[in-house]
């Protein structure tokens, strides 16, 4: 009986123990890509303070902006890669919507595009990705 036991405990202390590592595993992972979408917010905000530089500098270094719209939008796929976050996604659709936008007045030949959307996505962006 005392083997029987004894059996019972291990297969127990077994499961238990797969599970506690399971749930750190992922608390980790969770963690792990709360602090990635918290750097690339940070650096997203880099880049939007960037762009608004360039947009102002505009007429002295045209392709600056597209500079800043580019690694903004690294960023932007960096971060869409690693979450499944409803709220970070939607974050990120509107970021990369706003700068689309910019991009496209640039094109279409506006040397000084509001910027204020690609401003107020990057900041939603750093409040969804704050732990």
């Amino acid at each position: 009986m005392a083997a029987g036991r004894r059996r019972t405990t291990a297969i127990a202390a077994a499961l238990v123990t797969t599970a506690l590592t399971a749930g750190l595993a992922t608390g980790c992972s969770a963690v792990d890509k709360a602090l990635d979408c918290v750097r690339t917010a940070d650096s997203v905000a880099d880049s939007v303070t960037d762009l608004q530089q360039a947009v102002e500098n505009a007429t002295n270094d045209p392709g600056q902006a597209d500079a800043s719209l580019d690694a903004i939008q690294k960023d932007l796929d960096r971060i869409g890669d690693k979450t499944d976050d409803a709220d970070v996604n939607k974050a990120v659709d509107d970021l990369d919507r706003a700068v689309r936008n910019v991009r496209q007045a640039i094109k279409d030949g506006d040397a000084t595009p509001d910027v204020t959307p690609v401003t107020d996505a990057a900041g939603e962006l750093t409040k969804v990705c704050t732990p």
